[in-house]
């Protein structure tokens, strides 16, 4: 049986067609540099039988030391790294060697640092990265200056602007201040996210945020709009469980504080009955005669009986 070409193996390429087929399928680049055999070595790695991650991260390493697209072969590093649970050695593959990229790609380098901090638990770190986009923005320096970018997902370019840029990083801003049990910072940092650019995601955190504050009424009306469909986003299966999963939660804690509630009444109500009954023992009984009349006219004779 015949083999595609857009299955050819790049170790076994006999015709240029066989190339020009695997680069054309696989948007893998052409050339016998450094770089382009890491790409070929990582798309081994997580496609093909023979796995060889370490051999893509040296041709990788190769390739920055040579200057053969250093701006890719950082961030291409630092992903195979990552995928290979060696995130610590990510980051500071990144923070090494962003000097020698061009400052159009410091921005994609500090996306992949952030993914790296989260993944590492470096929220502190997270933060300020986050923070300094945040500045970038004010200033009018992200996306190298232009309204819109065009980013990736799942294999599909489309065009993210400004306002989406912004809520997007308020987003994780917010979750990175959960993370740190700050409620009241990442209540700012959603509210003001859902103000640039709303979305049913970032409203189930703003919900998520206020129960942590013992907020239900607020969070319980969040959620309803949720479900609703009142904000974009909402139609999303994802999100409309979320938000009946975090409905739940909410309802079972407004239940428990009741529960709570009503014993710690019923107690406070056996407290002031009993006191009443001491306060009417007293009264009935004084402390020098709270024993029976027996015992008190027995007292008289104690000298007799004492014979």
């Amino acid at each position: 049986m015949e083999r595609d070409q857009g299955d050819a193996d790049p170790r076994t390429w006999g015709s240029s067609g066989d190339r020009k087929g695997f680069h054309a399928a696989h948007k893998v680049p052409s050339g016998d540099g450094p770089y382009g055999r890491a790409k070929h070595a990582q798309f081994i790695c997580f496609q093909l039988v023979d796995k060889d991650p370490d051999a893509a991260i040296v041709l990788f390493w190769k390739a920055i030391n040579a200057g053969d697209r250093v701006d890719s072969a950082v961030k291409d590093m630092a992903v195979v790294m990552k995928q290979q649970g060696r995130a610590e050695e990510a980051i500071e593959a990144i923070t090494s060697f962003r000097d020698r990229c061009s400052k159009q790609a410091q921005e994609s380098l500090d996306n992949v640092l952030i993914d790296l901090y989260k993944k590492c638990g470096k929220i502190d770190e997270q933060i300020e990265l986050l923070k300094h986009k945040l500045r970038m923005i004010y200033q009018g320096e992200a996306f190298n200056g232009r309204p819109t970018k065009t980013a990736r997902s799942h294999g599909k370019k489309f065009q993210v602007s400004i306002k989406q840029e912004t809520s997007r990083i308020l987003g994780n801003l917010g979750w990175a201040y959960m993370q740190k049990t700050n409620y009241a910072a990442a209540e700012v940092v959603y509210r003001k996210a859902q103000v640039i650019d709303p979305d049913a995601n970032k409203a189930c955190n703003l919900a998520l945020c206020l129960m942590k504050q013992a907020r239900y009424g607020e969070a319980q009306a969040i959620l309803r709009d949720v479900l609703r469909g009142a904000m974009p986003g909402c139609d999303d299966c994802k999100a409309g469980s979320r938000a009946e999963e975090l409905l739940q939660e909410l309802n079972l804690l407004q239940s428990k504080i009741l529960s709570n509630s009503f014993f710690s009444h019923a107690d406070h109500k056996e407290a002031i009955i009993f006191e009443g009954l001491d306060r009417w023992e007293d009264e009935w009984t004084p402390f020098r005669s709270r024993r029976l009349p027996i015992f008190e006219e027995i007292y008289q004779f104690q000298n007799q009986l004492a014979c």
